[in-house]
């Protein structure tokens, strides 16, 4: 009787400094799944935080037609562009379908943001080449990596202190 095939290896995750640092220096487009028009949602946080640091962000949410002045597309498969990131801010359940589209559009890498793990879906991307990453936010990680930390914590410029006209 021939031994069943063996369990396919977990998906190699991009997990260190210096793959998350090439990540975020190499690309250029970061499509956002599930990125909200709610100034306090952290997927609005974490959009406009990469868009105010020079990244072109193109917003995924069939329930918006704009996003931080940007057009809002109903999936990755519509957007007409290249992107270099998908970024997922969507349950665990969702992501599968989601990785096929990044891979079909030729995305360089899935991001599934902090709590968000699926196995399938990391496998489907990491097979196909994407680097994988998981459980982290892009907008902590660049301010981590290329700057953005202060003594106080991530400055996202959303929120602020100062008073209006100061």
């Amino acid at each position: 009787m021939p031994a069943p095939p063996a369990a396919s290896p977990a998906a190699p995750i991009v997990d260190d400094i210096a793959g998350l640092r090439r990540i975020l220096a190499r690309s250029q487009v970061i499509a956002v799944v599930g990125l909200s028009a709610q100034w306090h949602r952290p997927s609005y946080f974490a959009a406009k935080y990469m868009q105010d640091h020079g990244y072109r962000i193109v917003p995924v949410n069939p329930n918006y037609a704009e996003v931080l002045g940007e057009k809002c597309y109903p999936s990755v498969a519509a957007i007409p562009e290249a992107v270099d990131i998908v970024d997922c801010f969507r349950k665990p359940d969702d992501i599968v379908p989601i990785a096929r589209e990044a891979v079909a559009k030729g995305a360089r890498v899935l991001w599934l943001q902090l709590g968000i793990r699926n196995g399938e879906a990391e496998r489907i991307a990491a097979d196909a080449g994407l680097d994988v990453v998981v459980d982290r936010c892009v907008k902590i990680e660049h301010a981590r990596i290329l700057g953005g930390l202060n003594f106080a914590g991530v400055n996202t410029g959303v929120i602020s202190a100062r008073r209006a006209g100061s």
